[in-house]
């Protein structure tokens, strides 16, 4: 068998296991429904706030209660200590400028 027909095999072989996938997703949508409203429930009973994506620093555990400059508190050029620093963009405040420099 050459090398490109089981290539080719390969690639519809991922198209059609991705297919399944996404079908599968769709019909369980419905199945799911009263699972979520169930943590939906919890989570207002519980004044539960955002979702914890990370445990590994403060400032990536919960992103609507980080400081924008937590990630730099050794040094203003230091580079990242954590993983998921590099997984998350900065927030936006960050990307303003409060004024023209040049």
């Amino acid at each position: 068998m050459r090398k490109s027909t089981v290539f080719l095999i390969y690639i519809f072989s991922n198209i059609i296991f991705l297919a399944a996938l996404g079908a599968h997703s769709f019909y369980q949508k419905e199945v799911a429904r009263p699972w979520l409203a169930e943590k939906r429930e919890m989570v207002r009973r519980l004044d539960l706030t955002d979702l914890c994506l990370f445990t590994e620093a403060s400032y990536t555990r919960h992103l609507t209660q980080a400081d924008g400059h937590v990630a730099f508190q050794d040094h203003p050029v230091s580079l990242e200590h954590f993983p998921s620093g590099s997984l998350l963009r900065p927030s936006s405040t960050m990307n303003r400028t409060h004024a023209r420099l040049d």
